[in-house]
């Protein structure tokens, strides 16, 4: 097999994977892991609320590549040589075991993101890979005689034969400037998967309260999501939020964040079924209070609340409720309006579209068309995901084929 040196700009999990998959692959020569902070792995630490979601109960590839807002039709190739089903092995088989939530969504069993970290270290450390904090890439060079020449922050210079980089999302156009240096173009970064901010004071007084299933939307658009919401003390998040921030980064982008949302709390009802409801309810306990009647599965504070915000008083009783009341009542519940007048990035989940244009890399390989040489993997590409552990599994697959790529592909 090949040898050389391999230099891997970026301690996180596209970057890691890469390294491990390069020495499996029988690479015989040595691969220098170059991490610009104190700490490796970071966003693995803190993804999933410390849990960690290494990837998605989904092993069909084709429909794994639906829930990328970018990257879907390149990755489709990618996750027929590499999808979860493959990483879920690939963590077994070292022992790691993982557990798939109801949602999806799969996790260490001991729910821990430390149990992630430490098996990467080990299997980098076992296979002779060099790892070295506080090294961040200052500039690179392409030698006319084939490889590269890296000025690093520490003042060092360091040749190598094949170069990775896997820095992770561009949130700054700085970020992908080793790229750009090197002939490759970069879609504009804007942020991906962030909550909304709604300044509308009955919300914020039901911070902590969640919904299974609601459908939300955004008005004058056909951004439409369905999902579990999770109201916050600044507004709305969760993964319908989320989800509904991925597909639409661009567009809420372009309204610089401020945009109407609309809000079906009971999806799984229609107008018509609400109002035979409610005629029933007037029927069958006419001397309830309404606000004290609450629908399933919608909570009693949240319940209360919607009703107060279709202007139904608080000591109407349901025999007391007019035809127009009622008629305000079901279109609360079926589409309330919030005026959306920013957002937060979500913390365990910080992603941003946007990074080195697709149509420039090899996905067979990972390697650029540009730059013989010069490999990509993870979230410096243009590719996102929704929540929900496809971000990492994108890490895990691109990483996994440069790695592999790597080793098999003269200097």
């Amino acid at each position: 097999m090949n040898s050389g040196r391999i230099v891997i700009v970026g301690g996180g999990a596209a970057g890691f994977f890469a390294a491990i998959a390069c020495t499996e692959a029988g690479f015989t020569g040595e691969i220098v892991v170059l991490e610009k902070t104190s700490q490796f792995l970071s966003k693995v630490k803190i993804s999933g609320g410390g849990r960690c979601n290494v990837t998605h109960a989904l092993f069909n590839a084709r429909e794994f590549t639906a829930r990328y807002p970018r990257g879907e039709r390149a990755l489709i190739a990618p996750f027929k040589q590499y999808q979860a089903l493959d990483t879920v092995k690939w963590f077994t088989e070292r022992g790691v075991k993982l557990k798939t939530e109801k949602d999806g969504r799969m996790f260490p069993i001991t729910d821990s993101s430390q149990t992630i970290i430490d098996c990467l270290l080990n299997a980098t450390r076992r296979s002779g890979v060099i790892l070295k904090t506080n090294h961040g890439v200052e500039r690179v060079t392409k030698k006319s005689d084939g490889g590269f020449e890296l000025t690093l922050s520490t003042g060092e210079t360091m040749p190598c034969d094949k170069l990775l980089l896997a820095t992770g999302g561009c949130r700054t156009p700085a970020l992908g400037a080793i790229a750009e240096s090197l002939g490759h173009t970069l879609e504009p970064p804007v942020p991906s998967l962030f909550t909304f901010h709604i300044a509308v004071p009955w919300l914020r007084q039901l911070a902590g309260i969640s919904v299974d299933t609601v459908e939300v939307s955004v008005a004058e658009t056909k951004l439409r999501e369905r999902g579990a919401l999770l109201i916050t003390h600044w507004g709305l998040s969760g993964p319908a939020v989320l989800r509904l921030s991925a597909w639409g980064a661009r567009e809420l982008h372009k309204k610089d964040y401020r945009f109407s949302l609309h809000i079906n709390w009971l999806p799984n009802h229609s107008e018509e079924d609400l109002n035979k409801e409610f005629q029933t309810r007037r029927a069958s306990q006419p001397a309830r209070f309404i606000v004290n009647s609450p629908i399933t599965p919608l909570s009693a504070r949240l319940w209360e609340q919607l009703v107060l915000a279709a202007g139904i008083a608080r000591d109407t009783r349901w025999s007391a409720l007019s035809r127009s009341a009622q008629h305000q009542l079901v279109q609360q519940l079926l589409r309330t309006e919030f005026p959306v007048t920013g957002k937060s990035l979500n913390k365990d989940e910080f992603v941003t579209c946007g990074g080195v244009r697709l149509p420039e890399v090899d996905f067979k390989t990972m390697e650029s068309k540009l730059c013989p040489g010069l490999f990509f993997a993870g979230e410096l590409l243009d590719i996102d995901g929704v929540t929900g552990g496809f971000n990492f599994q994108a890490a895990w697959t691109t990483g996994w084929i440069a790695g592999k790529s790597m080793a098999q592909t003269k200097p």
